[in-house]
């Protein structure tokens, strides 16, 4: 019979994403997360495997508690106010947090060992899948007439996650709030319309 866990998962991983947020996953030692998670390595080891597949449940539950701002920007009924929702959401969560500023995703994938080439891969087919339901939802909204014919839509979806991640990038450095929103609103200035 197994020793029962004498942590909570979900706080160890919180802590743990926290950490990963603020130094990524090369920046992040077993002794930071050892620290910050309260929990001794071999009971990390037992309850998550190893390092990756701490980061990968860690990134999980990036995408499912703090970009779930993206999937609901999807279902507005316009494609500027979706490229809107999604830009000041992430200047809000960029911001947030003085610890860890930025994007977890982002800042995991910039730089990197041939040993972390998963988490890199894993980070890019996130943003890329990201990318793609924005495509799809701009190809919808023209369709729907709301994007006027010439609209190219990848590249609009690329635009907006260009900026999206920039300002990522932007904010580790120390761009604050008001700069972020006014990148937003220079970026929104040129979105396409039939009016």
């Amino acid at each position: 019979m197994g020793r029962r866990r004498e942590f909570d998962v979900n706080q160890a991983l919180d802590a743990a994403l926290a950490v990963f947020w603020r130094k990524g996953y090369e920046g992040a030692s077993y002794t930071d997360l050892t620290q910050a998670t309260g929990v001794e390595r071999p009971a990390l080891y037992s309850a998550f495997g190893n390092k990756e597949t701490l980061f990968l449940r860690a990134l999980e539950r990036y995408y499912d508690h703090h970009l779930s701002f993206f999937p609901a920007a999807l279902e507005l009924p316009t494609s500027r106010q979706v490229a809107l929702h999604i830009l000041r959401s992430a200047v809000e969560l960029n911001t947030r947090y003085p610890e860890h500023t930025g994007c977890l995703g982002i800042h995991g994938a910039l730089a990197g060992s041939d040993d972390a080439e998963p988490i890199r891969q894993a980070l890019i087919d996130a943003r890329a899948a990201g990318e793609a339901a924005l495509r799809e939802r701009l190809e919808r909204a023209q369709r729907e007439g709301d994007l006027p014919a010439t609209a190219n839509c990848s590249v609009l979806a690329a635009y907006v996650c260009a900026v999206l991640h920039g300002m990522a990038v932007q904010a580790k450095a120390g761009f604050d709030r008001g700069m972020l929103e006014m990148v937003v609103d220079q970026a929104m200035s040129s979105w396409p319309s039939d009016q």
